[in-house]
């Protein structure tokens, strides 16, 4: 099991510069896009919400080179709107298109309790991580790493709020366009959720930590749950730091590097349990729903 670790550690630790890189060309500030739309980094605080027309009214910052500060509307994608609350700090990409036309994308949560929480929580994980070394990976009968990320809602998701309970946990990111991979992967998470109701499991989570953190932002994710009409009363789908997701991915054995646009990976499925120890660990797609919930009631 230590040869298979230090295996993992290793591939996964080249990758960490990959992942990095992807994130980095899609940064903000005055970009021109292929399709000729301008970007701009863009701050504020979200005065109202409309889900039904998808705006969001923003009171925002200077945009340096574009225009002063002011509060105005701004079209948003369906998950953006869902999510939004108002009153909270944003920070997001303004995207102008050629006809002048704006609207906001790669939007996150910008308090700053929120962001110390999460930035905390992402240098812990790093030194525990560093710590380890080649002995990183998490073999079954350990406990898992602590982490602090953000949900589909853009609440920050401390991994003591499981502590006491069953955690069904994987890797998948929304854009995925193999059907056998994380579509499937969401697919049998989802009826094991249905499963383990029917069953009579209490005190079961269902967590899926996105791959893809430069793209998943808690909008984007808590639209690919509405699209699914997936139950996120115990079901997360969780977003963050790169680092932080990179470090996950070395303690619990997941490989991933993009080539070009697609994302290669490797799959986990992971049984946490009350302790926060790893009871079970399922590699690949080939797993059933019904085994995992049999595990579940043990």
């Amino acid at each position: 099991m230590r040869t298979i670790a230090a295996r993992h550690f290793a591939a996964l630790a080249s990758l960490g510069a990959l992942l990095a890189c992807a994130g980095c060309a899609k940064g903000g500030g005055n970009a021109a896009s292929a399709q000729g739309e301008r970007r701009f980094a863009l701050a504020g605080e979200v005065v109202s919400v409309d889900p039904a027309r998808k705006v969001l009214v923003v009171r925002h910052n200077e945009i340096a080179g574009y225009m002063p500060a002011m509060t105005m509307e701004f079209p948003v994608a369906p998950g953006d709107a869902a999510a939004a609350r108002p009153g909270e700090r944003i920070r997001a990409e303004l995207v102008v298109g050629k006809g002048g036309a704006v609207r906001l994308e790669d939007i996150w949560p910008d308090d700053k309790v929120s962001l110390d929480r999460i930035d905390s929580g992402a240098r812990m994980l790093r030194q525990d991580t560093l710590a380890k070394g080649a002995a990183a990976f998490r073999e079954i009968g350990e406990k898992v790493p602590d982490f602090v990320l953000y949900d589909q809602d853009g609440r920050v998701v401390d991994s003591a709020r499981f502590r006491g309970k069953q955690v069904m946990l994987n890797f998948i990111y929304t854009r995925c366009p193999v059907a056998n991979m994380c579509p499937l992967s969401t697919t049998k998470m989802m009826a094991t959720q249905k499963l383990a109701r029917e069953a009579g499991v209490a005190g079961i989570e269902f967590v899926s930590i996105t791959l893809d953190p430069a793209h998943d932002t808690p909008g984007v994710l808590r639209e690919y749950a509405d699209a699914r009409k997936i139950d996120t009363a115990n079901f997360s789908f969780l977003t963050g730091p790169e680092a932080a997701i990179r470090d996950l991915l070395t303690q619990f054995g997941v490989l991933a590097q993009f080539k070009g646009d697609l994302l290669d990976h490797t799959l986990a499925t992971l049984l946490i349990d009350g302790r926060g120890r790893i009871a079970w660990r399922a590699d690949g797609s080939a797993w059933e729903p019904g085994e995992f919930v049999e595990r579940m009631r043990r």
